[in-house]
């Protein structure tokens, strides 16, 4: 997502696995556990059981099962089987983070490389509407940034974001081929701290298509938000466009 997404997706592999399958299992288990409220000490299915439930091999749910160890969650008993070791189970896992959060952070959460192809880094002046959103004077030279993210290679979405330049000055000579908008904007002491988004489907145009090697026509899902400072300044717009076949949105809700 880009680096002013409140909330990502779970980013899709190329044959269509969202994470590897052990991420998945393991997600699955730490999301049953809290589902059920399972307290420290409750003994999880047998293996085979586990192994059904999840459709994966034995050497796949053990994998699973090591990561949940090394997370503190579950424990084996030689002889006996699995326990939950946590004496309260953590919150399920979710790629919608409650946090304002970069695509860099999010894809490293995910365990996954980000990456950009930078398509555009220079100054334009805001138009009305631009104007309008950021709260500046039409005309005022904006930082335009387009770059397809990628994710272990894969070009995953095209994000057009414009920033209020004056509010962060020296990002023109960043290389936002690696680097994290947000990290450079706390680096200069502005905090990216809330934003307002809209998600929305739409199809591919023959130029986003190109950008990120689907079909014309082809399903998007497309994020546009303002991001805000501490100070609640509009800091700056983005657009991002999602390859629809790439990316799925996955969060939990429950009663209060």
């Amino acid at each position: 997502m880009t680096d002013a997404s409140p909330a990502a997706a779970s980013p899709a592999s190329q044959d269509g696995g969202a994470d590897p399958l052990w991420v998945r299992a393991a997600d699955r288990i730490r999301e049953e556990i809290a589902r059920r409220g399972l307290s420290e000490g409750s003994k999880l299915p047998p293996e085979r059981e586990l192994c059904t439930r999840l459709d994966v091999s034995r050497v796949t749910l053990r994998r699973a099962l090591a990561h949940l160890v090394d997370q503190g969650l579950v424990t084996s008993s030689h002889g006996r089987g699995w326990f939950v070791s946590a004496p309260t189970a953590p919150a399920p896992a979710r790629d919608w983070p409650e946090d304002l959060e970069s695509f860099t952070a999010t894809a490293r959460r995910k365990h996954m490389r980000p990456g950009s192809l930078v398509l555009r880094h220079d100054t334009v002046a805001a138009t009305l509407d631009d104007a309008e959103r950021l709260g500046v004077p039409a005309g005022t030279p904006l930082m335009r940034l387009e770059r397809v993210r990628l994710l272990n290679d894969v070009r995953i979405a095209l994000d057009r974001t414009l920033l209020v330049a004056e509010r962060a000055p020296g990002l023109g000579s960043s290389d936002f081929r690696e680097a994290s908008l947000f990290d450079e904007l706390r680096r200069r002491g502005v905090s990216p701290e809330r934003a307002e988004a809209t998600i929305e489907a739409r199809t591919a145009d023959e130029a986003l298509a190109g950008h990120l090697g689907i079909a014309p026509g082809a399903p998007v899902l497309v994020l546009d938000q303002t991001v805000y400072t501490r100070d609640r300044r509009p800091l700056l717009l983005s657009t991002v466009e999602y390859s629809g076949d790439r990316y799925r949105l996955r969060t939990t809700l429950q009663t209060g």
